[in-house]
């Protein structure tokens, strides 16, 4: 089959990846690229010469593109959207979609409208790992799962240069940078979607960051299933400590590693049974496997996912539990849902 042309907007810290792994997908052809910062600009012109370098992606729209790629801050997409819509031209949008859940409800209305396939990619469901544990508890492995606990903490030196700068000074950077990942693989392993959150962020005294690094909260989702999460930027130790358990009425399944570490056993087995998992290489095996799927969608071989749509329900959670924060009060996720969207 012929190439998907693709445009990639944004030539920042995640660019680089995205850069490597589409070049290395047979299926892709990157037909241009764009970014505001002239170095940024300079540096991708020595790197790809015969490629249309411009400003802005409407200075390189008219190179016949199938789909863009944006891998641009959350704050500013109002035009890349809009050019996408009006040329006809698929996306594919880092997370979040916008860093407001009334203008990513805009920019899913318009897609729709225009009848683009808009996708947010949130690589960590390809994750093997990740489909692996959504395999062992729809298998029945563990009986009944009713509950879980998340714990994510991590210091993110925002400092460093292979890393996106940006979130050092946006509002909830936790939230909106991280635990958006993390709520989408709540509704995604769990297939059920929220229904209320008690929550609280905060930042501790030796932050970097501007706004709230720091996040705890008790998810409800519909049917009874609960989570309860915390989830840090600025822990004060290395490595990072990642865990998520879940327990059911026969046993429990855990995730000891943001990558792999999975296993599982029953009720009063004194030792888990580790899961087989294949090798991985991070931010590289996930994102191969995101852009195949994206490839996939477009040519109608399998059905679309992580749509925009779908990803507004990932998004009330984050407004729900800074709501929830603010008023130290249970905010349901129908609230968040009429005063957002």
């Amino acid at each position: 089959m012929t190439p998907i042309r693709l445009i990639v907007v944004g030539l920042g810290a995640r660019a680089h990846t995205w850069l490597k792994v589409a070049g290395d997908n047979p299926d892709i052809t990157i037909v241009a690229l764009c970014d505001p910062d002239p170095a940024a600009r300079a540096q991708a012109s020595a790197q790809f010469p015969d490629l249309p370098i411009g400003a802005d992606i409407t200075d390189v729209i008219a190179t016949g593109a199938d789909a863009a790629l944006l891998a641009t801050p959350p704050d500013n997409r109002d035009a890349q959207i809009e050019a996408c819509c009006q040329h006809g031209i698929a996306i594919l949008a880092e997370k979040p979609l916008s860093d407001s859940v009334a203008a990513a409800a805009r920019f899913v209305a318009m897609a729709e409208a225009a009848g683009i396939p808009l996708i947010v990619g949130l690589n960590f469901r390809y994750l093997a790992v990740t489909q692996e544990m959504r395999r062992l508890l729809n298998s029945g492995a563990i009986g009944r799962p009713e509950f879980g606990r998340f714990i994510y903490e991590r210091w993110r030196d925002g400092t460093q240069d292979w890393l996106n700068s940006y979130p050092l000074t946006m509002q909830h950077p936790m939230l909106w940078e991280q635990s958006i990942h993390h709520f989408d693989l709540m509704r995604y392993v769990y297939d059920a979607e929220p229904e209320y959150v008690q929550a609280h962020t905060f930042n501790p005294s030796w932050t970097m960051y501007a706004s709230d690094a720091n996040v705890a909260a008790l998810i409800g989702f519909k049917g009874g299933f609960h989570v309860t999460y915390q989830g840090t930027w600025q822990s004060g130790h290395e490595p990072m400590n990642f865990n998520w358990r879940t327990d059911g009425s026969e046993g429990i399944v855990v995730q000891q590693e943001m990558f792999g570490g999975l296993a599982w056993a029953k009720r009063m087995e004194k030792s888990l049974t580790p899961v087989p998992l294949p090798e991985h290489f991070a931010w590289i095996t996930d994102a191969e496997a995101l852009l195949g799927r994206f490839v996939a969608m477009l040519r109608g071989s399998v059905p679309f996912e992580c749509t925009g749509r779908d990803h507004l329900q990932s998004l009330l959670m984050l407004e729900a539990c800074i709501l929830a924060s603010d008023r130290r009060a249970t905010v349901t996720i129908d609230e968040v849902r009429a005063l957002t969207t």
